[in-house]
């Protein structure tokens, strides 16, 4: 049940999330973007989805047990998925490979995995800048599992080796291995780049062996904060369930553990974010600048919550020019 879809609904992940739940810039002027891209409808991005070929993250079972599918909603969106018992990578590989691979971890406030804006549209950007783009479909904390608050992390380090181990068959370099996230999905990037070393499972293979560590990392209106008025309060019930100890928040807030190991990273936010307040990039880039790790940071006027690529219209759009420019600075 890796991929659970419904029909199509005609609905945007920034206004579903609105109605559920330095070396800094502060940026006006306008930058002249690498290429224009036609908008795809959700419906071509579910379809790319299913034709993109996959790898099964557990073939022989995940780590922990306990999940639960539930029924969805008759409106559910199709590329909102949920019921993730088997997570999977998908691979978009680009027409003109530049030796780089490149993590997609979606958002969805650990409620959903958003393949659309945050996966598909991502991997079609980063493809025609040569990047080989591996959208992971993670497990979701609140599906039942045991050991929740552990359930994304063991994908994200697995998918990280599992990239590594086989960067020679995707013509990939396996020390430019690169990782972005979304939302709950830039929480899990975070908490990746800070705990990719953690142990969170037990070996199963040889690609284990291999560290989690990216070279770099792109925190895209972040989750950052466990804590309440500061985070995400629907992030942090699904990732941590009802009442979390003080302990177990700060054991998921990533900016309480950057250390002189954690990799570069940049962040975007806007400063209208509605759901995720900006506060939550703040935090993670004066963890960063106090630990005197490289690090880049957007901070936008306009945006909202949730942009992704797809809306040109704002000058928020163009974090990804940016963060294709930052990558090739981090690349040498």
């Amino acid at each position: 049940m890796g991929d659970s879809v419904k029909d199509i609904a005609p609905i945007g992940r920034r206004n579903f999330l609105l109605a559920s739940g330095m070396a800094a810039a502060v940026a006006g002027a306008t930058l002249k973007p690498a290429k224009a891209f036609a908008q795809i409808t959700p419906q071509d991005a579910l379809a790319t989805w299913k034709a993109t070929p996959s790898i099964t993250l557990w073939p022989k079972g995940t780590p922990e047990s306990g999940f639960s599918a539930k029924e969805l909603p008759k409106d559910w969106p199709a590329t909102f998925l949920r019921n993730v018992d088997m997570p999977v990578l998908r691979v978009f590989r680009p027409e003109k490979p530049n030796g780089r691979a490149l993590l997609v971890m979606p958002g969805g406030a650990y409620t959903f995995v958003s393949i659309d804006n945050e996966g598909v549209q991502i991997a079609r950007r980063m493809n025609a800048l040569g990047y080989t783009v591996f959208v992971l479909l993670y497990r979701l904390p609140g599906e039942g599992w045991t050991h929740r608050e552990n359930v994304p992390l063991q994908d994200a380090q697995r998918a990280m080796r599992i990239i590594r181990e086989r960067a020679a068959s995707y013509q990939c370099d396996p020390e430019h291995i690169y990782a972005v996230g979304f939302s709950a999905g830039g929480h899990l990037a975070a908490t990746l780049v800070t705990a990719f070393d953690e142990q969170v499972y037990t070996p199963r293979d040889s690609a284990d062996a291999l560290t989690a560590r990216p070279r770099a990392a792109g925190l895209i209106y972040p989750v950052i904060s466990q804590v309440e008025g500061i985070g995400h309060a629907e992030s942090t019930q699904r990732l941590l369930g009802e009442h979390p100890t003080m302990e177990a928040t700060n054991r998921r807030s990533p900016a309480y553990h950057v250390t002189a190991q954690t990799p570069p990273c940049f962040l975007v936010h806007a400063l209208d974010d509605p759901a995720v307040p900006p506060e939550n990039s703040i935090m993670m880039l004066q963890a960063l600048r106090t630990a005197d790790r490289p690090c880049e940071a957007h901070f936008f006027e306009e945006g909202g919550h949730g942009f992704g690529p797809s809306q040109p219209e704002l000058p928020a759009s163009e974090w990804i020019d940016l963060f294709g420019r930052w990558l090739n600075r981090h690349a040498a």
